[in-house]
């Protein structure tokens, strides 16, 4: 079968500070998703937008076996943090190996990524932008990640006219250094064929350098891993009791209409911010974190660190 994975390159422009930086220390820990949960809680402070008054709010810090566990007085106030923390590892990585791979979901993540567009210190050049799952659906559709990321957050920068361009896996060429690649799915395939496309693309991108290979588990490792979660503990698309959830080999499946990357792929990345807001899923968040059912996010772990940004409703069980 003739893969065809679209490549989307998009040139960004400078944008104005309006961010200030903020300093991580990455730990470089397995995380099992079978740890009991151990907590100690500390006080920290949130820096304040450029132009913008409010007043500083605390973040309760939370050190687990399941990763650090940052617990937010608003939405605003995680969104502001998280796009910070995204900052740093775009700085991080760019200055040491010259790129940052980061892959994000669909639903309330995109919207607390907003604040990325505010933060002027970004390399946008050296930006992979990929998909951890996707519906197979057309592009413009409403129920595309890739129209909700366009419309909430990659298009609050401009893209010039013939920046795009599609092509089958096979002839992807490393991109210049003048653009941001935002690597789409093609949704003209079957779910069971797009899986199969979008690993070759991602294939093809280890073998030409563009994603690490984690050197202890021979999957691609990404730079940052940006989930959200559903109310029933689902991250990406692997569902409580879905098959796909104990994949061992492939890179991406199909569950359903769609294509989404397997436990393997999303373990084996460098840093997993996991972001869940509202009262909704504090069930979910506690079976996770507290090891109270058996939910899909328990078992996410990153091979350098996992960092859980929650609001307040979102942990009102823990």
């Amino acid at each position: 079968m003739a893969s065809s994975c679209f490549l989307r390159q998009i040139l960004f422009s400078s944008l104005p500070t309006k961010l200030p930086p903020r300093s991580y220390t990455l730990s470089p820990k397995k995380l099992s998703c079978s740890s009991p949960f151990t907590a100690s809680l500390s006080v920290l402070s949130i820096g304040r937008l450029t132009n913008c008054r409010r007043k500083l709010s605390e973040v309760r810090s939370m050190a687990t076996e399941k990763g650090k566990v940052e617990i937010f007085d608003t939405e605003e106030n995680l969104a502001v943090e998280l796009a910070k923390y995204t900052a740093d590892l775009s700085d991080k990585y760019c200055k040491e190996k010259g790129a940052f791979t980061v892959v994000v979901s669909g639903g309330s993540l995109i919207k607390s990524l907003r604040k990325l567009v505010e933060v002027g210190s970004i390399d946008w050049s050296r930006w992979h932008f990929f998909w951890v799952d996707e519906r197979v659906v057309p592009k413009h559709h409403e129920d595309s990640n890739y129209k909700l990321a366009y419309d909430a957050f990659l298009s609050k920068v401009p893209i010039p006219p013939g920046n795009v361009y599609a092509g089958p896996a096979q002839s992807l060429q490393r991109p210049c250094a003048s653009r941001v690649c935002v690597y789409a799915i093609n949704e003209s395939l079957s779910a069971e064929a797009a899986a199969e496309d979008y690993e070759t693309c991602l294939k093809h991108l280890v073998q030409t350098g563009v994603i690490r290979v984690s050197e202890s588990t021979g999957f691609p490792k990404f730079d940052l891993m940006l989930l959200g979660m559903g109310p029933d503990g689902h991250v990406a698309s692997l569902f409580p009791g879905h098959g796909l959830c104990d994949e061992e080999k492939r890179w991406v499946g199909p569950p359903s209409e769609r294509i989404t990357f397997t436990f393997p792929v999303i373990n084996s990345s460098a840093c997993i911010a996991l972001v869940v807001c509202g009262s909704g899923k504090a069930e979910a968040v506690e079976a996770a974190l507290k090891k109270t059912g058996d939910v899909p996010a328990g078992c996410v772990s990153a091979e350098e660190e996992l960092v859980w940004f929650l609001d307040k409703p979102a942990c009102s069980k823990l």
